[in-house]
């Protein structure tokens, strides 16, 4: 239990640091991580700390795709 309220209060005051976009996914990642890493052994600052680093890692894949499908030509169907 102390755990988790260490993890809790870790995250209230990470989130409360004004931060750049380079933390996107961090935040979610990390409280995923940390809950998977207690329940899995007790290991929650080591879950969140993978999960911070696979929460960005996500983030900056979805907004990636996310461009490459805005930018990508539209086919309209005409063929030459």
């Amino acid at each position: 239990m102390k755990t988790i309220l260490a993890a809790l209060a870790l995250m209230t005051a990470a989130s409360a640091i004004p931060t750049n976009a380079y933390a996107i996914g961090c935040l979610s990642g990390a409280a995923v991580g940390g809950v998977a890493g207690h329940v899995a052994g007790h290991h929650a600052i080591l879950g969140a700390a993978a999960g911070c680093a696979i929460g960005h890692h996500e983030a900056v894949m979805r907004k990636r795709r996310s461009y490459e499908q805005q930018s990508a030509p539209v086919n309209s169907g005409y063929h030459q």
